[in-house]
């Protein structure tokens, strides 16, 4: 396409917004709610699954080491367990370490365990993490059938039901934004349907002397596409200052090493923006060229 024409192009698209204001304004309202209802239902699912990744990613495997184990044994175990294919990483942590662990997570109370320091009766573990969360239950049933491997803890029950609650939440989310998305391209293509219906005979004259289907779609594509991207506009700025002061009051009433942790607003800002204006974008060319295509059979 010629320079020239596109420039025509865009002038027209621009002038038909101002020419059909009213219009232009349902069309924008149209997807302005539309937008925020997914913005919010965006950023809720953003969140939850960061908190749902950084519950999964601090799964981990704990393999009791035999107590008759000599090292050279434990060294045989611990390439075995590198062998899996979804291991990702292993580190070793003696009965001391356990010993002084086991001491500090009970605080005050902690310092009657260290009578055992004499007669440590814990077992020297290897911590197994997974290069994917999900793979955790496999790798823990193969380590339990290695020699030496005493007993094998990765919170079974537990892990499975924490991964199912996570994939259902996820699933439900997402089904989600993509109904309320097709909500918008169909709000969105019959309000923009009744502006091209008054503009109908002015397309049947364009097809009249001559003019080809891309030459007439164009204004009306590039107008879509106006449409959507003003739409989300509304939306980015109530739901990201929104953001900004739910993340000074949530924030520091949240402990910190919790799971539970608001995303940080910057990259948050722009992956926001980025999807909605994408979104907004895409539902108003779509709606548009639903709309033309029927005006265009003359």
């Amino acid at each position: 396409m010629k320079p020239r024409t596109l420039m025509r192009h865009y002038k027209e698209s621009f002038k038909s917004l101002a020419r059909n204001g009213w219009m232009t304004f349902a069309s924008v309202s149209a997807v302005t709610v539309t937008l925020l209802l997914v913005g919010v239902f965006l950023v809720i699912m953003m969140n939850l699954n960061n908190v749902a990744s950084e519950i999964e990613n601090d799964v981990e495997i704990r393999v009791h080491i035999d107590l008759t184990a000599e090292e050279e044994e434990q060294q045989v175990l611990r390439e075995q367990i590198l062998d899996i294919a979804e291991v990702e990483s292993i580190d070793f942590s003696s009965k001391e370490n356990e010993l002084k662990s086991l001491v500090d997570s009970f605080g005050e109370e902690g310092t009657a365990f260290e009578l055992f320091e004499q007669n440590n009766p814990l077992y020297d573990v290897f911590i197994v993490k997974t290069a994917t969360p999900q793979d955790t239950i496999k790798v823990a049933n193969e380590i339990e059938g290695m020699d030496n491997a005493y007993n094998v803890i990765y919170g079974a029950g537990t892990v499975e039901r924490l991964f199912t609650i996570f994939e259902i939440a996820r699933n439900i989310g997402l089904a989600l934004i993509l109904g309320l998305v097709f909500t918008a391209m169909f709000l969105i293509s019959n309000t923009i349907k009744i502006t091209i219906f008054a503009r109908r005979k002015e397309i049947e004259i364009m097809k009249l002397v001559g003019a080809t289907n891309g030459f007439i779609r164009w204004p009306f594509f590039l107008e879509g596409l106006w449409l959507g991207i003003l739409g989300s506009l509304v939306p980015i700025g109530i739901i990201l200052t929104s953001y900004y002061y739910l993340i000074d009051l949530v924030q520091p009433r949240i402990p910190q090493g919790t799971f539970i942790q608001l995303l940080p607003f910057y990259p948050f800002a722009f992956q926001v923006i980025a999807i909605l204006v994408a979104i907004g974008a895409f539902i108003g060319m779509w709606g548009s060229m639903m709309s033309v295509r029927k005006f265009l059979r003359v």
